[in-house]
């Protein structure tokens, strides 16, 4: 089983979890051991999940204001949480290939593996949903047409960009590419750096 393969399984195991009680607040209970690479994959996933259902929720047009500040700062912190998650599946690469011998002529690539797998499991929640808007019994025809058509660019998009991680992650194995993780300089989260914080 390729990498990109046991990632998708993972996540959509993750999201499958999640909709037993399709609730923001239901507790995580993460399958897999810590220190594994499927226990950060799970728990990137989840993330993604549960914010996917925050941000439904917030555009509520009859939301109460005091609710939604609520909801932005549990946004806030899952964007934040999973900023993490992408740096701690990087640092896994690193070390998996730290003894890799670089090609004279290796080249960097635009993102990094955990940057594209991030893509990859908000890619398998995007399938999902579609899933559902594409059978939804009480919806349209028309609708479930239109959702079927987009379900089908989802899916070649789900391989198209497999199969990019798998190109990715075979050439820094074999030295014709290098990564490096440059570490979140989220400025607006630093009391330091956010001029609103410092100022007061």
């Amino acid at each position: 089983m390729t990498f990109t393969e046991n990632s998708i399984q993972i996540f959509n195991r993750a999201i499958a979890d999640y909709h037993v009680t399709n609730s923001v607040d239901t507790p995580i209970q993460n399958p897999y051991p810590e220190g594994t690479i499927e226990n950060r994959l799970y728990l990137k996933n989840w993330i993604d999940t549960v914010q996917w259902h925050y941000e439904d929720i917030i555009r509520d047009p009859n939301i109460d204001p005091a609710e939604a500040l609520v909801l932005k700062r549990k946004i806030d912190k899952s964007n934040q949480d999973r900023t993490d998650l992408v740096e701690q599946i990087d640092d896994w690469f690193l070390t998996k290939y730290k003894d890799v011998s670089i090609a004279e002529n290796a080249t960097i690539n635009t993102e990094t593996p955990a940057w594209a797998i991030d893509r990859l499991s908000i890619l398998q929640l995007k399938i999902y949903h579609m899933k559902e808007e594409a059978t939804r019994e009480d919806a349209t025809p028309e609708h479930r047409e239109k959702c079927r058509q987009k379900l089908n660019v989802l899916l070649v998009q789900n391989e198209d960009l497999s199969s990019a991680i798998e190109a990715l992650i075979q050439d820094i194995a074999a030295g014709r590419k290098y990564m490096k993780v440059y570490k979140q300089m989220k400025m607006y989260n630093d009391p330091s750096t956010n001029p609103i914080l410092y100022k007061k």
